[in-house]
């Protein structure tokens, strides 16, 4: 067969004159393929191929071929019988055997694919070796032993083919050498025919059983001879067509038409000849004649040939043969789209279209699970094939996935990138590991589709719809184990994996990917092996997994079709990727159908089955079947078939097209020869043009226009008939990862040209795209790539572990392209802002008193306790509250001189070299006045309801004057307002914050009464042109700033120094220019515009330092009068300064000998005037300070000391950037209360409110957070609590130039790189954070916070405790021996204040008392401790002190007595000093020892107590009391080693007790005995940050780990053994520092347990802290700890009340350790300072931290057994002495009686214990409540306040000298360590000092 044309018509001939046939069915219509060829090496090297006779093996691809023939349609396979090697000698008898063997298993073989073999038993050519003996077909020897022959193969292979050719070609008997018209031969062959016949059907007389002869159509006159001497059931007729004589065709054709007497016809074989493109119509010409001939009887044709050139595709309805749907022609997509653009000359290729996308088009971008998630192994993920490849090395520079971006943890991060954006997609992948982490259901993740569903819900509720993706190339690598892709199981297991996924997520989930770029996964994962799994197969493997990923696809669509889509109303389809390809030589027609094939072999490979018709593309198979041909040696590819069955499952299943596209390629034709992959097997090469555009990829080239032309190939190929839309679901480029990354104007270049060229496929040329996916959101791990490639429209900067995201100006570009919906001309929307309601009050306020009426505030709030003050509020702001953030021109806008814009007095100020640090000025600042798209994004982002900006009055009026307007300026604003309005943000628009222009200061400034005038025209000006849509203004910004910072203390411009009038002569004309401007609006523009006018003031809140002394409480309200009342009070109240202010100013006046008051007077007229002009009360509010009064000084003349007052810092709360400026939140709601009182009880807006952190301080700003939670908490409880009518709160939109402090500070919720020309703006924590009090409208109830009902098992243990030495005293009574505790206690500067237990609370001889209070307290149980010295003087049973043993003998039976069950604490610290002396705990002989001292206390105590702790926090003993040294015996020195060989031994005797326990007394005693182990709860410091999650982790297994690990898992935990190893080793040790466990040792501690003791109080906050090379347990942990500000506080430093904690770590031992029975054996909290019996503080406590117990029992499952409250009574705290008192009953330790009080904490702990839990109060008063203990009342006397302890030979306070002991504490640690730690500092002592007050009075953001 020579061409394709003629094929292609002939087979519509055949199978059209098969539809007329009478005789045979359609069903029954013969399409032959065959035969198998094998090839033959000629002496020139070349390869020809000859018919395969069965003297080589059969090919081994040939099952194969088989299966491909059958799949497409083919019915017979022709198998031509080799004569002469099934019998060379031509005798039946001597066959050759291997030969009959090899074609009985062809035969097989092509049945048992069902195919039918048409076995040929000869040609027509005698074979040589015959010829010679026996002669031509003339000779009757001959004839006879072609019978023997016939009969011999009938026997051999008759069974195996129900098809027979006896001749195939008599035209070789007519002609073969027989002179012209002989009729020997044929006479001989007819006969012999007829012969064979007989036999054949006598042998099988089935119906279905044919033979036939065959012969050339042009020997047709041969046919009556046939017919009348020789009888065959059908004809076997070879055909040839030449298309330079047509004529001859048409005459074979007719002559078959007029000799046909009914025979059916097999056209058995084709030959068509020179025939080219342009024969194509000549032939459908010849063709139609031919199918109107309704007479000629077609069984069949000859198929073999035509699978090169066929694609059963298209109907052509040129040739007439439409109305014929199953038969397909010649497709010509490609041909058709490249005609179209063809001849497009460069210009009109690359013409941007300028018009906008349909209304309605999806914008999204996208990421992948792998590239960006990180978290690799969080929540219990599986191993994905990417993670090994990472961890095997294989990536660029060694980089691994394990971290990524983090985005496992930075949902919020995320989502906000994602609204900056403002797409209304985000198409992500699903992490399969994530959710099985094995692959199969039956590992399903608990966590992983928790993450999935945060990040789904996050969208949704920001307006973003989920886009997922199923697989993104992340196989679990349990299922590549089992061969991955390749494997056939995986297509359920798939399946599996998308049913959950629709079930779990489908119900918000409306668009579903099965797969994102398939092809890359068969190519580079299965068949080059450059991607994990890296497979490198491309001869079998690679389409093995195409195979199975198609029919996973299709299992996944139909599960969603036939489950979910009625319920859910979603999408699914499939994300293919595909290049374009262009001929390399567009004049080529082999170049053409070379790209052609490329785009087969890429995109339909996946496209064709699923769109076209359930197969592969014919094209694809064919050239893979010639493959298969030309390389019988070496199999270049194996393609798998699709039965019948499968192709129609397959066909049809996605509802959109997916495309991943990014480049394009040239293509030639070429010879592959063998080489598998689709180069070689395709017969085509690619190329690009050096001329395009490169990327940092060497694959991605920028052909712009290859995305329109692929739409339209894809749309005519694939979509044609089933129209599904097509989403563009990928496309971008990358850019090297060095270099300006965030000024992408390469990115920008390509994903504009690229967008356009989508707008003309679907305006132009009508292809239905409907959504375009920027890849990607941000940079991330791209594979092999490493991280050198971003392809992100965010910078990660993956240096620094909290990956902070940035915005390349890519993705501002792209917002723009989202806003316009496109590239088309944006009209102005016409915004008008919303109307603002003013609310007037009824009517003018009176002057304030002196002291005010006000300093009810100070009665109400100051003499709070710290619980009252600080415990936290949750509840919600208002529906319609106005969240915003804040900026002003000149810290934000640069531009300082662009486009006209006049200097102003700080441009004059700040370009003076030593006004600023480090010469910062403003002149380009964050540069937002060209960067207004970048100012909207975050604002977007942060979904704020209102943004407050100031208008830089020289850049609107340049000289200050109207008749100076620039209008660049005004366009500039004009923008600015629209761009808000348009994403619903109010502007609050500020008139002057601080930017006079310079030509007005020239003037005199505001200094100058005309200043009035002045600015009231730049206000109308204002008003006029912005006032239609800005509804919300404020005049001027912190007046008071300008007075005294600009005009007093001269600081700021215009640098004025004259501090006793200028500030007064300036406040005046700023009151008076406000009133003026308030007016102009009210009379010109409010019934229009119906906005709101006011001013933003500014004050601190002032506590006085005593609010008993009347005195300082006049003062605190003096300094409020001066600062906010010199503003407030004659705009709010009535006109006029307060009188607090004119009496101090006119007193000090007269004094200096004036002759008026410095303070100016407003006329009646004037006061008028100023009363009222403001609609709200807006405040700038940052800190409070502690005012004193004094007698100030008269001169010189100063408003400062015109107040008479001294102000200092508020030492108690956190320090902040700026020296003055400390973070005291409970003072905002104060001061909100204050002017409530004062002013009237207006609506208030905190229109300026942050914290200040240093320039380092990037985006991990944890102090802004904190100061967030508790600054707009107190604004809550004054909303919520007090009734203030708070309206919004305003903090700092972004860094920015601060004023005096240029850019050493930053107050902004976003971080600006002010070293980078492109001023990237990037969210730091807080802006994250402030997003989601935005969104909950306030901080609403946690669940965490929410108490549950219910009641604990009816046996639960309620109990209390004490210990040994911290309660019984009696340290030398009756022979009891020293224990180290002794010693410590009397060792100078151990215990503070001096104290020791030698008396402690006397217990030992109040037996009587401790029981009486154990039964007020109504418990169960009491856990004590035994003094190990006190029974064993010295440590061993050489010496049994009786005495000591009855003392708790007498407790135990006064205990069982009371029915309070003894809980026996066997070791708690007091060590014997004599064992001590021999080296204690770090002494493995002291295992014996304790062993011995545990026999003796068994064999005594045993019978009448059933609990026991072998021994107590062994943490505190091995690393408190061997490594700080802050505990006995008080070892420092060895920090590295000694707290782990102490544990190592501790650990050893614990097993030694329980062992004997266990074996020697549980029999008889029936007791249980355990370890009690500590720990905190860690938390991570930023949540969403992967390095703070591992440090919260390191803290927890380092702390519960070190001990809980080998006691109930065997060993310590591979963290500790890893770390600590490799830390010993990295300093040059030898060898771990963490002593190991022999095997023996391991098996012989682990599950020494009946219970898990454990002692809980609080939580902490851990980051990474790397100590270099220091050996200790701080730098092995390599973790610091803070708490939260929000927690409330205690008398310990380390204890803040952090309920929900318990609840997590209690999950945290259920899950670890397998949730074994747990007794809570030490929880509770302190106090100190006064006495005070109403401890509602512990009460609080008690009741939280139990019900969160509570809620682990009952929700969660854990197995709570017990709880004990620590502890019954005040004792010795330790190295803290009296000073921190635990107690529920309070020890008056002053008097000798040491008498025991009931707190109030008693009667809420008892009705617990009573009720068992929490009865719900919903049901009524519950009995368990009544008939409780109550506290008992006795007069107890606080202590003074200035109560003195002796300390180091000094009497000191209380304060001082706990600050001397935690001073001492660090020194001692430091000394051990080597370096003092900052993280332990946080951790061990709080850091107190005293500032003196600021001379300087500076402002509260200077």
């Amino acid at each position: 067969m020579k061409h394709p044309l003629g094929i292609a018509f002939m087979f519509v001939f055949c199978m059209c004159g098969g539809r007329s046939s009478e005789v045979t069915g359609e069903e029954d219509f013969m399409l032959v393929g065959g035969p198998l060829e094998k090839p033959l090496e000629r002496s020139s090297g070349n390869t020809v191929t000859k018919t395969f006779d069965c003297t080589h093996p059969i090919p081994a691809g040939s099952k194969q071929i088989f299966e491909n023939l059958k799949n497409r349609g083919v019915t017979h396979f022709k198998v031509p019988l080799s004569w002469a090697q099934l019998l060379p000698t031509g005798l039946p008898s001597r066959p050759q055997q291997a030969v009959v063997t090899c074609f009985q298993t062809l035969l097989r073989q092509l049945r048992e694919v069902g195919l039918q073999p048409l076995v040929v038993l000869h040609g027509s050519t005698v074979p040589e070796t015959l010829r010679s003996q026996y002669g031509g077909w003339e000779s009757q020897q001959l004839v006879q032993m072609f019978q023997w022959y016939a009969e011999f193969s009938f026997k051999e292979f008759g069974a195996l083919a129900d098809a027979w050719v006896t001749l195939s070609d008599l035209d070789g008997v007519w002609h073969d050498g027989q002179p012209a018209g002989a009729p020997g031969p044929l006479q001989n062959v007819l006969q012999l025919n007829k012969n064979i016949y007989q036999i054949y059907h006598q042998q099988f007389p089935d119906k279905e059983r044919r033979l036939s002869i065959g012969l050339r159509a042009s020997d047709a006159a041969i046919l009556p001879q046939i017919k009348g001497s020789s009888p065959t059931d059908f004809l076997s007729v070879h055909i040839e067509y030449n298309c330079a004589s047509a004529s001859n065709f048409a005459q074979e054709l007719s002559g078959l038409q007029m000799l046909n007497v009914e025979l059916p016809i097999l056209i058995f074989e084709v030959t068509v000849h020179n025939c080219p493109d342009s024969q194509y119509q000549l032939l459908g010409t010849f063709l139609q004649a031919l199918m109107n001939k309704n007479n000629l009887n077609i069984m069949g044709c000859d198929m073999m040939d035509m699978f090169g050139k066929l694609d059963m595709e298209d109907v052509s309805t040129s040739l007439g043969i439409s109305d014929y749907k199953r038969m397909k022609t010649f497709s010509n997509s490609y041909q058709s789209v490249w005609q179209k653009f063809q001849a497009q000359t460069a210009t009109e290729r690359d013409l941007f279209l300028n018009e906008s996308f349909p209304p309605g088009f999806q914008w999204a971008t996208s990421s992948e699970s792998f590239k960006v998630e990180g978290g690799w192994s969080e929540g219990g993920k599986g191993e994905t094939i990417w993670d090994r490849f990472g961890r095997d090395g294989l990536a660029n520079a060694n980089q691994t996935a394990d971290l990524a971006c983090d985005s496992y943890n930075k949902v919020d991060y995320d989502v906000y990138l994602l609204r900056g954006l403002h797409v209304n997609n985000y198409q992500f992948s699903i992490s399969w590991a994530r959710i099985f982490p094995s692959g199969h259901r039956g590992s399903q993740s608990e966590k992983g589709p928790l993450y999935y569903d945060k990040l789904i819900n996050t969208l949704i509720e920001s307006d973003i719809q989920p886009v997922v993706t199923l697989y993104h190339w992340d196989l679990p690598q349990t299922l590549q184990d089992y061969g991955g892709w390749t494997n056939a199981s995986i297509v359920e297991a798939f399946k599996d994996y998308a049913d959950f996924c629709f079930s779990m997520f489908g119900d918000r989930v409306k668009t579903w990917n099965t797969f994102s770029s398939p092809w890359v996964v068969s190519h580079a994962g299965y068949g080059t092996g450059d991607h994990p799994p890296g497979v490198k197969d491309y001869v079998v493997a690679s389409y093995q997994a195409t195979h199975n990923m198609i029919k996973s696809h299709a299992e996944a669509w139909h599960i969603y079709n036939d489950k979910y889509r009625k319920a859910q109303g979603g999408k699914v389809g499939i994300a293919l990727n595909s290049d374009w390809a262009e001929p390399m030589d567009p004049s080529k027609p082999e170049d053409i159908a070379a790209a052609d094939r490329y785009l087969q072999f890429m995109l339909g490979w996946f496209a064709h089955p699923i769109f076209v018709n359930g197969d592969y593309p014919s094209r694809l198979k064919t050239q893979i079947e010639q493959k298969i041909y030309e390389c019988p040696l070496s199999e270049p590819a194996r393609l798998p078939i699709f039965t019948a069955e499968e192709s129609q499952r397959i066909h049809g299943t996605a509802d959109f097209l997916g495309l991943n596209h990014y480049t394009a390629r040239l293509v030639n034709k070429s010879v592959g020869g063998c080489t598998p992959g689709p180069s070689g097997v395709g017969d085509f090469q690619s190329h690009v043009d050096p001329l395009w555009s490169s990327t940092a990829s060497d694959w991605i080239y920028s052909t712009p226009w290859g995305l329109r032309r692929l739409l339209n190939y894809i749309s005519t190929e694939y979509l044609n008939v089933s129209k599904v839309p097509i989403y563009i679901t990928g496309n971008g480029m990358p850019t090297e990862h060095s270099g300006d990354t965030l000024n992408d104007t390469d990115r920008i270049e390509y994903t504009k040209s690229y967008m356009n060229e989508a707008l003309k496929a679907i305006l132009i040329d009508g292809v239905d795209v409907q959504r375009f996916t920027v890849q990607s959101l941000m940079d991330g791990f791209e594979g092999p790539q490493g991280y050198s490639q971003r392809f992100g429209l965010h910078q990660v900067n993956f240096e620094d572990p909290d990956t902070p995201r940035t915005p390349k100006q890519s993705a501002y570009f792209y917002s723009q392209v989202v806003k316009q919906n496109g590239f088309g001309t944006h009209k102005g929307h016409g915004f008008k802002g919303s109307e603002m309601q003013l609310n007037r009050r009824p009517k003018a306020l009176s002057p304030s008193e002196v002291p005010s009426k006000s300093k009810v505030i100070w009665e109400e709030f100051s003499n709070q306790s710290e619980f009252q003050r600080k415990v936290y509020h949750y509840g919600t702001f208002p529906q319609g509250f106005i969240w915003g953030v804040s900026s002003s021109a000149y810290q934000i806008e640069g531009g300082w001189n662009a486009d006209g814009k006049g200097p102003s007095v700080w441009d004059t100020f700040t370009q003076k070299p030593g006004s600023i640090p480090a010469n910062a000025n403003g002149d380009v600042a964050c540069d937002s006045y060209h960067r207004l798209e970048e100012d909207l994004y975050m604002l977007r982002a942060l979904r704020v309801k209102s943004y407050k900006f100031s208008l830089s009055w020289s850049r609107i009026f340049p000289d200050g004057r109207l008749t100076s307007l620039n209008q660049n300026g005004v366009d500039y604003y004009n923008r600015l307002i629209d761009g808000l309005l348009a994403y619903n943000i109010t502007p609050m628009v500020t008139l002057y914050h601080w930017d006079l222009p310079q030509a007005l200061q020239v003037l005199g400034g505001w200094e100058d009464v005309e200043m009035i005038n002045i600015f009231n025209d730049f206000s109308d000006f204002c008003f006029a042109t912005f006032g239609d849509r800005v509804k919300f203004w404020m005049t001027f910004n912190q007046p008071h700033t300008i007075a005294w910072l600009g005009y007093g203390l001269g600081q700021i411009p215009p640098n004025v120094k004259n501090p006793g009038i200028a500030p007064y002569r300036v406040a005046h004309n700023l009151i008076k220019a406000h009133a003026k401007v308030y007016h102009t609006y009210d009379d010109k523009y409010r019934k229009s515009q119906s906005g709101l006018v006011s001013i933003a003031l500014n004050a601190d809140w002032i506590e006085p330092k005593d609010v008993h002394v009347p005195r300082e409480v006049e003062a605190a309200d003096r300094a409020l009068q001066f600062q906010l009342g010199w503003f407030a009070h004659p705009i709010f109240k009535n006109g006029d300064y307060p009188d607090a202010m004119k009496w101090q100013v006119g007193n000090k006046s007269e004094l200096q000998g004036l002759s008026e008051t410095r303070l100016p007077v407003f006329s009646d007229e004037e006061k008028t005037s100023i009363k009222g002009t403001a609609d709200m009360f807006c405040v700038n509010h940052y800190t409070t300070k502690i005012v004193r009064h004094v007698t100030a000084r008269l001169t010189p003349p100063s408003y400062e000391y015109d107040r008479d007052l001294s102000e200092a810092d508020e030492t108690g709360s956190p320090t902040t950037a700026i020296s003055n400026q400390r973070a005291v939140a409970w003072g905002l709601r104060r001061f909100l209360n204050w002017i409530k009182e004062e002013y009237g009880d207006p609506e208030i807006y905190i229109t300026e409110n942050g914290v200040a952190t240093e320039s380092k301080t990037t985006w991990e700003d944890s102090a802004r957070v904190f100061y967030f939670k508790t600054y707009i908490d107190e604004a809550l409880k004054a909303h919520d609590l007090d009734g203030v009518k708070i309206k919004g709160y305003i903090t700092s939109l972004m860094d920015s130039f601060e004023w005096l402090n240029g850019y050493k500070v930053g107050f902004g919720l976003h971080h600006v790189d002010f070293t980078n020309p492109n001023r990237p703006r990037t969210p730091k924590y807080s802006a994250h954070f402030y997003f989601q009090v935005i969104k909950d409208n306030g901080f609403p109830t946690p669940d965490d916070e929410k108490l549950i009902y219910g009641h604990f098992q009816k046996d639960f243990i309620w109990s209390t405790a004490t210990a040994s030495y911290q309660i019984e005293g009696g340290w030398r009574a009756d022979g009891k021996g020293l224990s180290i505790w002794d010693k410590f206690a009397h060792t100078p500067l151990r215990v503070f204040n001096d104290d020791n237990g030698d008396i402690a609370c006397n217990s030992y001889n109040k037996v009587e008392e401790d029981v009486a209070i154990l039964k007020q307290l109504r418990v169960t149980h009491y856990r004590f401790s035994i003094s190990w010295p006190r029974v064993l003087p010295d440590g061993t049973t050489k010496h049994i002190n009786e005495a000591g043993l009855n003392y708790y003998h007498r407790l135990v039976d006064a205990l069982l007595a009371a029915n309070i069950q003894p809980h026996i604490t066997l070791y708690h610290w007091d060590l014997p000093q004599a064992l001590q002396d021999i080296g204690g705990w770090e002494n493995e002989t002291i295992i014996g020892k304790y062993r011995d001292y545990a026999d003796l206390i068994f064999s005594r105590l045993g019978p009448k107590v059933k609990f026991w702790i072998t021994i107590n926090e062994p943490y505190n003993i091995a690393n408190v009391g061997h490594g700080y040294g802050a505990a006995a015996p008080g070892i420092s020195f060895r920090p590295g080693t000694l707290p782990y060989i102490v544990g190592h031994t501790l650990l050893k005797a614990h097993a030694e007790a329980w062992h004997l326990y266990n074996e020697k007394y549980r029999a008889k005693q029936k007791g249980i005995i355990s370890i009690t182990i500590n720990s905190d709860w860690s938390e991570p410091r930023n949540p969403y940050k992967q390095e703070d999650i591992d440090a919260a982790r390191r803290v927890v297994q380092f702390y519960i780990g070190w001990f809980a690990h080998p006691v109930f898992n065997g060993d310590y935990s591979n963290m500790m053994k890893t770390i600590i190893r490799e830390r010993s080793l990295a300093a040059g040790l030898l060898k771990s520092r963490l002593p190991e466990f022999t095997p023996d040792e391991i098996k012989r501690i682990k599950g020494t347990y009946d219970y898990f003791g454990f002692n809980h109080y609080t939580t902490v906050l851990a980051f990474p802290v790397n100590y270099g090379n220091l050996q200790h347990y701080d730098a092995d942990r390599g973790a610091g700890t803070i708490a939260d500000r929000t927690w409330l506080d205690s008398g310990s430093s380390w204890l803040k009340v952090s309920p929900f904690g318990f609840r997590r770590i209690l999950n945290f031992i259920k899950k670890e350790y397998g949730n074994p029975p747990i007794i809570i054996t030490e929880n509770g909290m302190s106090e100190r300072g006064p006495i005070n019996l109403n401890d509602i503080h512990r009460s609080y406590y008690y009741e939280k931290y139990i019900n969160q117990l509570l809620k682990a029992y009952l929700l969660d499952n854990v197995d709570i057994r017990g709880y004990t409250a620590w502890s019954l009574m005040d004792n010795l705290e330790w190295a803290t002495g009296f000073s921190e008192r635990f107690g529920l009953f309070y020890v008056n330790f002053s008097d000798p009686k040491l008498p025991r009080v009931a707190k109030t904490s008693v009667t809420l702990y008892s009705t617990i214990i009573n009720c068992n839990g929490f009865p719900d109060p919903a049901l009524g008063p519950h009995e368990c409540s009544s008939k409780v203990p109550e506290a008992t009342s006795a007069p107890i006397t606080p202590a003074p306040s200035n109560n003195s302890v002796n300390f180091l030979g000094m009497k000191l306070s209380t304060n001082d000298a706990e600050i001397g002991l935690t001073t001492t504490f660090a020194l001692l640690i430091a000394a051990a360590v080597g370096a003092i730690c900052t993280s332990f500092f946080l951790f061990k002592a709080k850091k107190h000092s005293k500032e003196k007050p600021d001379n300087g009075f500076m402002e509260s953001k200077f």
